[in-house]
């Protein structure tokens, strides 16, 4: 039996796999040519949260419930909070709902790429289908919450402004779009330095309190009004209380804050994740 020698020995060419090029427009050209492994991977998120739950997607009503209740009695009876004219538990159920869309979008998106690393590891996708569906799986949470605020304000005859519910999809998409560039930065960034994971619920909690959900935005004292309105969920929550209950005021300023702070994590966002995406399956 003779052996191979090296000059006899057949050599394979190496194939890789991988994204067209770096150009955001290709992309998302291409993240749309396969919108059914979007679709796949939500449904797959919103079933393994709920896996092996007792009550399973009443954990979306029951959560911001309770939150509204804690609330009312901490800030509402006790701490005598005031709520623009509306039940206290109304005025907080409707910042907590879009607080909550927000909260848990950008946790679950900005943990995406580390809970899929063999997933990354193994196969070729478009990466940023996997915080997107983060994101869109937390809608189903958000649908369920806001019915069960639709339901409280109409047990107490409060019903959405005529004149200022078409601005409400505004104020989703704005919520949206910040949630899933804030994740497409701390997910990018996770891959490298496992700090995020840590980082995020303080980020969260911090950032809560410096938003109107158990107060109202007339409470900030008139020289802090224009730093406090640079934090862009103000203008989500304020503009969800006009809408909704027709309390509050919304200015250009916060509609001018809230377009640029959306657009701008979003845009920057995906080209930072872009620019990374080539070495996550190297370093994950």
């Amino acid at each position: 039996m003779t052996s191979l020698t090296a000059s006899d020995r057949v050599s394979f060419p190496t194939v890789i796999i991988g994204p067209e090029s770096g150009l955001a427009g290709d992309a998302l050209r291409e993240l749309w040519n396969r919108r059914e492994l979007v679709f796949f991977l939500t449904w797959r998120d919103i079933k393994v949260r709920y896996k092996q739950t007792a009550i399973g997607f009443l954990w979306a009503i029951l959560q911001p419930a309770m939150t509204m209740l804690i609330f009312s009695f901490v800030f509402g009876r006790l701490a005598k909070v005031p709520s623009e004219g509306v039940p206290y538990f109304v005025f907080a159920i409707s910042g907590i709902v879009p607080w909550s869309f927000f909260s848990t979008a950008l946790t679950q998106s900005s943990n995406s790429l580390v809970s899929n690393a063999p997933l990354l590891s193994k196969i070729y996708l478009p990466r940023l289908s996997l915080p997107l569906s983060s994101v869109l799986s937390t809608l189903v949470d958000f649908s369920l919450a806001f019915c069960l605020m639709l339901v409280i304000m109409f047990s107490r005859g409060i019903y959405p402004d005529a004149r200022a519910i078409w601005m409400l999809p505004l104020f989703c998409l704005a919520a949206f779009c910040m949630a899933l560039g804030a994740g497409l930065w701390l997910s990018a960034v996770n891959v490298k330095f496992r700090d995020v994971r840590y980082a995020v619920p303080f980020l969260i909690q911090t950032w809560m309190f410096c938003t109107p959900i158990a107060y109202p935005s007339s409470l900030v004292p008139e020289r802090w009004r224009l730093l406090y309105e640079l934090n862009p969920m103000v203008g989500v929550v304020d503009g969800f209380r006009l809408a909704l209950l027709g309390i509050g005021s919304f200015s250009l300023y916060k509609f001018g804050v809230l377009l640029i702070v959306s657009s701008g994590l979003l845009i920057t966002g995906c080209l930072y994740f872009l620019k990374q995406e080539r070495q996550f399956a190297d370093v994950i």
